[in-house]
């Protein structure tokens, strides 16, 4: 890997899952990891116990481990995505009630950024009808993520994993962001480009990094088949991060990929360990 410049971090909700969750974050440090995101860890409660909120705060200020990304609520996560913004009734009250738990949590650890999944479609309600509300609830988390100067990420995930959420390709996802910005006139909604459900969608990598760039906030990667390491499928990352770099992207790299059968930290060998903490 030949970037080392590039901002790599490691995603706590996929690596290293077979430990508890507040010892996660030493244990990406020990790998010589200083920066990590999460999925909403309280797939049960999107307003947890305020002391479990402090006891994940302590666990990665402890750890030297600064928190780059952090999904608000979406239900039971991972499994099939499901998001809960589009979803009438009670997970979108859920979702809501998240927000300002989650901007508040984030932003004393120093995050700023907030990926909402978008939701599956479900029996009953009209995809209109869900497309509204995902609107709604969207602006409403842009709106409040704004106060933080704060960015709101909608990403695209892939059909064959995911075949009931209506965001599977690049171009839909910028559909919704910039349907954010002109609901709200904040222009702080953007893109994740995350290259594995691409890929997992057939989409043209390249074109998308030559036509997406400019609106992305935040890239995450697994290699392809599989959603392994680097190196274990097909994809080309020394080529896909070059071009992403050529393209003006400067941000963060999230590393979202299964560790496979052996610990997190044994599958990190294909990434040099100087180029695992942040420039």
């Amino acid at each position: 890997m030949a970037f080392t410049d590039t901002r790599f971090n490691v995603n706590l909700s996929i690596l290293f899952t077979e430990l508890p969750l507040l010892e996660r974050p030493a244990a990406a440090r020990a790998a010589g990891f200083t920066a990590v995101e999460l999925w909403w860890p309280w797939v049960d409660a999107p307003v947890p116990e305020q002391a479990e909120l402090d006891a994940l705060r302590d666990a990665l200020n402890d750890a030297g481990t600064r928190l780059v990304g952090l999904n608000f609520y979406a239900g039971q996560l991972p499994g099939p995505d499901r998001g809960a913004l589009s979803i009438p009734g009670e997970e979108s009250e859920k979702f809501r009630a998240n927000v300002p738990v989650a901007i508040e949590f984030a932003t004393s650890l120093g995050c700023t950024t907030f990926n909402a999944l978008y939701g599956n479609r479900v029996e009953g309600v009209s995809p209109e009808e869900q497309d509204r509300l995902a609107l709604e609830n969207l602006a409403f988390a842009a709106r409040a993520v704004a106060g933080i100067d704060g960015t709101l990420i909608i990403e695209a995930l892939n059909a064959p994993e995911s075949p009931k959420c209506p965001i599977v390709s690049a171009p839909k996802a910028i559909e919704v962001v910039d349907a954010v910005n002109a609901a709200t006139g904040l222009d702080n909604a953007r893109f994740l480009m995350d290259l594995y459900h691409l890929s997992m969608n057939g989409e043209d990598l390249d074109e998308v990094i030559d036509r997406y760039t400019d609106k992305t906030a935040h890239v995450q990667i697994a290699d392809n088949p599989g959603r392994g390491a680097p190196g274990t499928g097909e994809l080309d990352f020394d080529a896909l991060l070059d071009r992403l770099k050529k393209a003006g992207y400067d941000g963060w790299i999230g590393l979202e990929y299964k560790p496979g059968e052996a610990p997190s930290a044994s599958s990190f060998a294909w990434l040099p360990a100087p180029l695992r903490a942040a420039p």
